[in-house]
């Protein structure tokens, strides 16, 4: 183990097919034992950031969807989606919530998703994973206030550290956004020297040339 990586953490939300590839990538990452795993609400992240989700609009949602399947293909990942997204994933978030955050819980809950295309809305497949998992009495877990909060504190904490979207992956102070994003990610890792030269720490000042007006300003 190399002491001098800093803490990484993994923000993610279930609903986000990305995701689903990421996680399968985290391995290759130097320290990848030592990364934490936060479920957050994509939904709150959006909301602060003043944002729509890609699903949203659906000339985009058509193109995310066939643009990850292609990219599982490529990347030899098996993936099928689920009977519908978006969707609400709620109970999934907190039943990886109830059984630890850990990695076997977050890859369990996402291969339902994103392997074996299950409906996680619904409370028969929440049991069976819930039961998987060893989270006894679900339907009581995931309504407790402490398991709600939970989630919400999540948010918030990865809000205050500037993340914008999932996955997301943290790796001490820098924000690594995007399944796209893995492979910067692992190269900061390896040599994060090679992200400070002179061309890189111009970019934190670069000016803003133009804005566009906010819809309510037009």
């Amino acid at each position: 183990m190399n002491a001098s990586i800093p803490k990484m953490f993994w923000v993610f939300d279930v609903l986000s097919p990305f995701a689903y590839l990421e996680l399968k990538r985290l391995p290759e990452l130097p320290g990848a034992e030592r990364i934490e795993y936060v479920p957050v609400l994509l939904a709150g992240l959006l909301d602060h950031h003043g944002q729509i989700g890609p699903a949203e609009i659906a000339p985009k949602r058509r193109f995310t969807y066939r643009f990850v399947l292609w990219q599982a293909r490529k990347m030899g990942i098996p993936m099928r989606m689920p009977p519908a997204h978006p969707f609400n994933p709620l109970s999934a978030l907190r039943l990886i919530i109830a059984a630890g955050s850990t990695r076997a819980a977050v890859e369990r809950v996402f291969d339902a998703v994103f392997l074996q295309g299950y409906d996680v809305t619904d409370a028969g497949v929440l049991r069976e994973l819930a039961a998987g998992l060893g989270v006894a009495d679900p339907q009581v877990v995931l309504a407790a206030p402490v398991t709600k909060q939970k989630l919400r504190d999540n948010t918030a904490w990865a809000i205050e550290r500037g993340v914008f979207g999932v996955p997301t992956l943290l790796v001490g102070e820098e924000i690594f956004w995007g399944q796209d994003a893995f492979e910067m990610a692992r190269d900061f890792v390896r040599d994060p020297a090679a992200f400070a030269d002179r061309d890189m720490r111009a970019l934190e000042s670069l000016p803003v040339g133009a804005s566009r007006p906010r819809p309510e300003a037009v």
